[in-house]
């Protein structure tokens, strides 16, 4: 399908960072929107009845609070896996395209090189355990209808993120230690956002997909690019080890995605993340309202 000024589009998650930029890069089409308040993801019917007189369904929405899914894997799992299989059943019985966002945390974090799309994903944390299965039965409920969007270390103006948190340490701490040790792609959001769209542009009905600014680097190099973007010193941000920092759930240590899917799409992959921030902070994502 090749969107035309009648393509429909849903927007689950809507009220999100990343619904917001989707929101925006929609602007002038036909768009509805959708937030938690308009019905939920884990209700049958309610989403068959939502997804209906809808050519595409993009669904922003997912339980995000990595730490907190350790916990609540159940909560974790009825918004992450069983959303997407409600999602992709309604799409497949209105002929519509599915694009499921998904995450780096579906891989263990173990490879020394960028994970290929259709590498087999082993997730070690209850959140990438709960999106892997949100992309398995997506995949499964609507096979010639489904795109899965991989992407990582996600920031954007909307609500709370690392560039946000650095930018407000910096005015609260002289210094800050960071984790060096973690190694991954920061992708903006309005970026993701923009290439959805590109791609369903395409006509792409199916298929999976890593959409991270291209490049890697570590928080500790995040950090200190943001602080250089900010006209700041960024030798005020030290390295520590992960072990340093413990959290409750685990982090992969090398989340790098590997972007050969996009050639046969005719998209090249999303532009270097460092050119990103510095786009991201021209247009005031660090002060924005978190």
């Amino acid at each position: 399908m090749n969107a035309t000024s009648t393509t429909r589009y849903l927007v689950v998650g809507a009220g999100g960072m990343l619904g917001h930029d989707l929101m925006a890069a929609l602007r002038g089409r036909d768009v509805t929107p959708a937030t938690r308040a308009d019905f939920d993801v884990t209700d049958t019917d309610a989403v068959r009845r939502a997804v209906a007189g809808h050519d595409v369904v993009i669904n922003a929405s997912a339980f995000t609070a990595v730490d907190a899914a350790e916990s609540h894997e159940d909560q974790a799992y009825a918004v992450n896996a069983v959303g997407p299989a409600n999602l992709a059943r309604a799409a497949a019985e209105h002929g519509a395209v599915l694009v499921q966002v998904s995450t780096d945390y579906v891989f263990d974090g173990s490879a020394t090189a960028p994970y290929a799309e259709l590498a087999p994903t082993h997730p070690e944390s209850a959140y990438g355990r709960t999106k892997a299965a949100g992309e398995r039965l997506a995949l499964e409920h609507n096979p010639d209808g489904t795109l899965i969007i991989r992407t990582a270390w996600l920031y954007g103006a909307s609500g709370g993120n690392f560039v946000k948190t650095m930018a407000r340490l910096a005015g609260e701490r002289e210094t800050l230690t960071v984790v060096d040790d973690q190694i991954g792609q920061p992708t903006w959001s309005a970026d993701l956002a923009q290439r959805i769209i590109d791609l369903l542009d395409t006509g792409t009905r199916s298929g999976i997909f890593h959409a991270t600014n291209a490049g890697q680097t570590s928080w500790c190099g995040f950090a200190r690019a943001i602080f250089g973007g900010l006209g700041l010193d960024p030798a005020r941000v030290q390295p520590i080890s992960s072990d340093q920092f413990v959290l409750p759930a685990p982090r992969p240590a090398w989340s790098v995605l590997g972007h050969d899917g996009w050639a046969p799409t005719g998209l090249p992959p999303m532009r270097p993340w460092e050119d990103a921030l510095t786009a991201a902070l021209d247009a005031g994502v660090a002060s924005a309202p978190a």
